[in-house]
């Protein structure tokens, strides 16, 4: 029998929605759903965020998606944190 994934949305921009799944692993990230799909880490090597993959979304969107992850960060580790703990 499988587990159920749920998954939290945690911000909407630009027809997209930054979601963090509760069965996640670490590093903290959050995936982007719309009309493609990408993953962020939220702590890259230089402390800001990273993309690790992207899939059919355009590359001006994808832009405009890493400036709303470097925006809302802060907001988003908090989240992280509360669904899944802290590391401590």
């Amino acid at each position: 029998m499988g587990y159920l994934k749920t998954m939290v949305v945690v911000h909407r921009a630009h027809g997209f929605r930054f979601v963090i799944y509760t069965l996640d692993h670490e590093p903290a990230h959050v995936h982007i759903t719309g009309a493609g799909q990408a993953k962020i880490n939220l702590l890259g090597a230089d402390g800001k965020p990273e993309m690790v993959q992207s899939a059919g979304i355009k590359r001006a969107d994808m832009r405009r998606l890493m400036a709303q992850a470097e925006e809302y960060q802060a907001h988003f580790l908090a989240e992280w944190e509360k669904i899944h703990g802290s590391k401590d």
